[in-house]
């Protein structure tokens, strides 16, 4: 079976050392890639290209999971806002719908940068892999408090937006089934494909256009880091859409 092996910067640098992440080039990334020295968790390409998902339970280590956690949890409650629905002129909020609140990630935070260096990476292995043509990264972190939810939704719609291959990973220690939070994937048919428990360290890609999904109420806090690789539907050098 055919495999994507994550050789991530996270191997090659401790978490610490990424803390002081400096911006690194295309040529940066390509040599870390290169190098196959590291026992690390593999994504199963095979699967993501055949059936459009993939579940990748162990993709970072817990204390490099723990670190991310700790600084989600430390962020300024001014730092959240209300999520919402819908881009550009289309965006508004309706927690009928959606009830988490989101902060999208930034280069100017140490630890968020680190993790926006790492899904870039992961970003020229799959396009090395799989050809997808990937051109970028956006991404927010999205807690969730207890009870809340977000409805059955697509991430895009074939032929209307740029968003590709969605991305999911988890920062919960010590998460239970009893917890709740599951992301609830479904089929073509409308019936449940994946019920994926929210654990620290879980991966989750899966392809925009194709799987509803929904997220079940927690009885916990629940933070996790979601996000969109793109294709360039620039227009004039602006990428289109916006947020």
């Amino acid at each position: 079976m055919r495999k994507l092996r994550i050789c991530p910067i996270f191997a090659q640098l401790s978490f610490i050392q990424l803390y002081l992440f400096k911006p690194m080039t295309t040529a940066d990334f390509e040599q870390i890639i290169e190098l196959d020295a590291f026992n690390t968790q593999a994504i199963d390409c095979e699967q993501l290209a055949n059936h459009g998902y993939v579940i990748v339970p162990n993709f970072l280590a817990t204390e490099h999971c723990q670190a991310l956690f700790d600084h989600a949890v430390a962020l300024d409650p001014n730092a959240w806002q209300q999520a919402g629905i819908g881009r550009a002129d289309q965006y508004t909020t309706n927690t009928a719908v959606r009830q988490d609140k989101i902060r999208w990630l930034q280069r100017d935070y140490k630890p968020e940068a680190s993790y926006l260096a790492f899904m870039d990476a992961l970003r020229l292995q799959i396009n090395r892999e799989l050809f997808m043509g990937l051109f970028d990264y956006e991404c927010h972190l999205a807690h969730y408090p207890p009870g809340a939810f977000y409805r059955k939704h697509l991430d895009a719609f074939k032929g209307r937006s740029n968003r590709i291959l969605t991305s999911v990973f988890y920062l919960n220690p010590e998460w239970h089934p009893n917890d709740g939070g599951e992301l609830v994937m479904y089929d073509a048919n409308g019936d449940v494909l994946e019920m994926v428990l929210p654990e620290a360290g879980k991966l989750v890609l899966f392809l925009s256009d194709v799987f509803v999904h929904e997220v079940l109420p927690g009885q916990r806090d629940r933070f996790s880091i979601t996000g969109w690789y793109r294709h360039n539907a620039s227009i004039g050098g602006v990428i289109d859409p916006t947020r």
